[in-house]
């Protein structure tokens, strides 16, 4: 049985008699790897190289050679997270610019991102998504309806004003009594 089915650790590069690999070497190989599953930031490969001990200097001479050569676009991926938690996910611009924020975005690419995003679309994919809730909402009273439904869009970042706009319609074409009918006013 050899040193790979034994389950025990590969040896080291000094175990096999290998120079230590330059920090330079490890800096591309660990970005490589990580960039080969997904498309990342900037900021989470400097943050993924800073944890394995690669110097600060190294760092940003590797990812701006990156950045050069096309490896590593934040503009790029803002607009693509954008389009796809928008679309796949239901989010919305508030949700999305926390979740780049959280990823190390520049705050102006944030802003270029959420720039192709509209009022217009949000509120769309808000009626999407309560259309595809409601079904499962009836039979519940008005109310309970109302705030699961209105909950669940502001869990997704939708703002509430927009929230209570496309669910109230919602439930008006659904035939259920509107606000005022029943003398409420959420507001």
């Amino acid at each position: 049985m050899g040193a790979e089915d034994s389950g025990s650790p590969a040896p080291s590069r000094a175990g096999k008699g290998l120079p230590p690999q330059d920090p330079g070497e490890q800096a591309r190989a660990i970005c490589l790897r990580l960039l080969t599953g997904t498309a990342r930031t900037r900021n989470q490969l400097a943050d993924a190289l800073a944890k394995r001990g690669i110097p600060d200097d190294v760092s940003d001479e590797v990812l701006s050679r990156f950045e050069e050569v096309g490896l590593i676009d934040d503009a790029a991926f803002a607009d693509a997270w954008v389009e796809s938690r928008h679309h796949g996910r239901g989010l919305a611009r508030r949700a999305l610019a926390r979740e780049l924020r959280n990823k190390g975005v520049a705050p102006t690419l944030i802003d270029d991102a959420m720039g192709r995003l509209d009022s217009d679309q949000e509120e769309d994919r808000a009626r999407e998504l309560v259309a595809g809730r409601l079904r499962s909402t009836r039979g519940l009273e008005r109310d309970r309806r109302m705030r699961r439904l209105v909950g669940m869009l502001a869990r997704k970042g939708y703002p509430e004003g927009m929230a209570l706009r496309v669910v109230r319609r919602a439930l008006e074409e659904e035939g259920e009594a509107t606000d005022d009918d029943l003398g409420y006013d959420p507001l």
